[in-house]
Parts: structure tokens; C-alpha cells; sequence
């Protein structure tokens, strides 16, 4: 009887062993969607408001399983050249060498190190981001909005949102100190679509033999 027991048990932890779906799964790659991907920052302006700026553009990698965040990755690079702070003046005037410095350091890219899970659909991402020749470490508070087949592309589809805050000062960007705050804040947009399979073209044929039967 005791036997029996102990070879039910082996039985059924194997059978559970055999069905749990995605076991050792590799994150699947997604490629950012530069269309609805954006970045808007708000930075204190002489203590009347919030001003607000957006970068859009954003092109990356993304590698993601949803039953193991901790293997998730990201790889994204934005064009400083599409900085938009609502007046074509002021954003020349931001992309100059004492902010953006964009004539010399044309993108911004963060680059994922570690990925700390909260739940099903909250982490922490923490990462590099290189900033106008500057690298620090930064940290994202992400929330997965949706995991599905786009309705229109009918592509595997992620949404991401984030939030995160950061020194400007830490990327040089020192100037107009009484005008401008010094911290700003991040709100973050992503969406990413399943990346195509790459075919691989089949090995060619050798050349075909000469009337004699040997190959040239």
C-alpha cells in the first residue's frame, strides 16, 4: 500500500512536471513602435507651472515573458531631434550644447540591467541611461497594460506605461538653475510588436555538371 502511494505521487508529480506550460520558455523579442512609443517630461519653470516637453521617434528592442519578468530585457534609442516643447524657437534653443547638446550626442538610449517584479503586471526596471555623453543609473515603475494580438496588425502586441524621475544636473545639464528645476519627471508610453521570424533562404544548389559529367 505504501508502495502504491509513493508511486501515485511519482506519477503525478511527473504528469505535472510534463504539463506546466513554458517551463524553462525563452522571452519572446517584440520591436518598438516608434509611432506610439513617447516620452513627456515636466520640469519646473520658475515656480509657475510645469513645463512639458515630449521625445517621440523611439526605436529598440524589447524581450519579454510574461510568466518570468526577471529574463526581460530592454534596448531602446531616441532621437533628440524630435524634442517638441510646443514652439520650433525653443526647441532649437533646448537642443544647443548647454542642454541637450544633440549636435554632439544625437540620441538618448536606455539599456535594462535587472528587472525587479512587484505582481503579474507591476516591476521595477532598472537601467543605463546615456544622456548627452553623461551614463547613469536610472530606475522605471512599469505596468503592463496589455498582452494580445493587435486588432489591426494582427501582431502579438505589448503596452507598457512608466513613470520615473531624474536629475538633470547629473547630465550636465547645469544651466538657468533659478529658471529651471533641476528634477524632472518621466512619463513613459511603449508599445512593442512581436518581431518577424527571419527566414533563412535554403543553401544553394551546387553547379549544375557539364556534358562530360564533371563540375566545373
Amino acid at each position: 500500500m505504501h508502495l502504491e502511494a509513493s508511486h501515485l505521487r511519482f506519477v503525478l508529480g511527473l504528469l505535472a512536471l510534463l504539463l506546466t506550460p513554458h517551463l524553462n520558455a525563452a522571452p519572446a523579442n517584440y520591436s518598438i513602435d516608434p509611432v506610439h512609443t513617447r516620452v513627456v517630461f515636466a520640469v519646473d519653470h520658475y515656480g509657475f507651472s510645469r513645463a512639458l516637453g515630449a521625445l517621440s521617434g523611439a526605436t529598440g528592442t524589447l524581450q519579454f515573458d510574461p510568466d518570468d519578468w526577471t529574463t526581460a530585457s530592454v534596448d531602446v534609442a531616441i532621437p533628440l531631434a524630435r524634442l517638441d516643447l510646443g514652439d520650433a524657437k525653443w526647441n532649437q534653443r533646448m537642443l544647443k550644447a548647454d542642454f541637450f547638446a544633440a549636435d554632439t550626442h544625437p540620441t538618448a538610449r536606455f539599456q535594462s540591467t535587472r528587472i525587479e517584479p512587484i505582481d503579474a503586471t507591476h516591476a521595477t526596471i532598472f537601467g543605463t541611461l546615456s544622456l548627452r555623453g553623461e551614463s547613469r543609473e536610472v530606475s522605471l515603475q512599469a505596468t503592463l497594460n496589455r498582452r494580445a494580438r493587435h486588432p489591426l496588425t494582427l501582431r502579438r502586441t505589448l503596452g507598457f506605461s512608466a513613470t520615473a524621475t531624474l536629475s538633470r544636473a547629473e547630465f550636465g545639464m547645469r544651466s538657468w538653475k533659478s529658471a529651471i528645476g533641476d528634477s524632472v519627471s518621466l512619463i513613459i508610453e511603449v508599445e512593442a510588436s512581436r518581431a518577424r521570424r527571419v527566414s533563412v533562404d535554403p543553401p544553394s544548389k551546387p553547379a549544375a555538371a557539364n556534358a562530360g559529367g564533371s563540375v566545373q
